[in-house]
């Protein structure tokens, strides 16, 4: 997430928390921890969550003898932060993503000595737009929104890199909003390498449903065994996956969420209805619910067409463009 992202005035930062999509997602084996191996390009989108921080005072002094473990954490995130706007998300804040970025940027800053001896609090104003459970990471956006954001308001001075790692302990889908560019990604997600896509518009659907993620992965028509692909063949190759999805890439989760979710088979099926006009392929992002449809230059400008598209899908739809 870089910085022209963020809006700043004396006490208070403003940060688009922006959605991502899956071009394509391929599971290359599970590991010995019990998580799986993926491969797959994110895009990151104009379109998203607001996260507004403004600093309180006064400044709360942090104990000299504040340890990592879970009681002291809690306590001083408790006293640090007051989150408003997430409240239908979650009925605890502890149990909220964007706490829990919080918990951990401040357990590496006590390990690694950094914890100033006063820090401002901070409230924290979501403004949400994304949907949940729809595969475009608005929860992985807000916990990384919310690392950048504190890591300045506090001055803590954790590099890129330093946030990733953090990012990786959150969520898999956190750290390519701290990366702030397209990438393919491996391993569970935070294996990043940047990559230069064209710009491109997509009519994306989200249709109100959402599949458990221990059902997905459980589920035995799901293919966990594609073959791994070189980075540099992904690189070279993204003429496959941009605009059309010819083989070998697919997104894995489509034919057991579509046996799922009878929504997004009928989405995914409407947008099949507009490929030969729009001269992209449909499909499906993330292991959620939302579809999406890469549209060719040729249509973008024409808006009545467009707004035509929308008004007649089956659920609600936007037409959104690569960050």
């Amino acid at each position: 997430m870089t910085d022209h992202l963020a809006v700043s005035s004396n006490s208070a930062l403003t940060y688009l928390s922006p959605a991502k999509i899956n071009v394509f997602l391929h599971i290359t084996g599970k590991r010995a921890d019990g998580y799986h191996n993926l491969q797959t390009v994110f895009r990151l989108l104009d379109w998203g969550d607001y996260l507004h921080f403004s600093v309180q005072e006064p400044l709360i002094t942090t104990s000299s003898d504040i340890s990592s473990d879970a009681p002291s954490l809690d306590k001083l995130c408790s006293e640090l932060l007051l989150l408003t706007g997430a409240e239908s998300i979650t009925t605890n804040i502890e149990d909220n993503l964007i706490f829990k970025a919080a918990r951990a940027l401040l357990d590496t800053a006590i390990k690694l000595n950094k914890l100033p001896k006063q820090l401002p609090s901070v409230q924290i104003t979501l403004d949400k737009h994304l949907p949940m459970g729809a595969g475009l990471g608005g929860g992985s956006s807000n916990a990384a929104a919310t690392l950048l954001a504190l890591n300045e308001i506090w001055q803590l001075n954790l590099s890129q890199n330093q946030l990733i790692k953090i990012a990786a302990t959150v969520g898999a889908d956190v750290p390519i909003f701290i990366f702030g560019q397209d990438a393919v990604a491996t391993g569970i997600g935070e294996e990043l390498t940047a990559i230069d896509l064209p710009d491109q518009h997509y009519l994306i659907l989200t249709p109100d449903a959402h599949i458990d993620t221990a059902t997905l992965f459980s589920h035995p028509r799901l293919h966990r065994d594609i073959e791994p692909l070189a980075i540099e063949t992904i690189q070279h190759q993204s003429d496959r996956y941009t605009q059309s999805l010819l083989a070998p890439y697919r997104n894995v989760f489509t034919p057991v969420v579509i046996s799922l979710a009878p929504a997004v088979d009928e989405a995914l099926h409407y947008l099949q209805g507009l490929e030969e006009l729009a001269l992209g392929t449909a499909r499906m992002t993330g292991s959620g619910s939302s579809v999406f449809l890469p549209l060719d230059a040729s249509v973008v400008s024409d808006r009545a067409l467009l707004a035509k598209w929308i008004e007649d899908a089956p659920c609600a739809g936007r037409i959104v463009s690569n960050l």
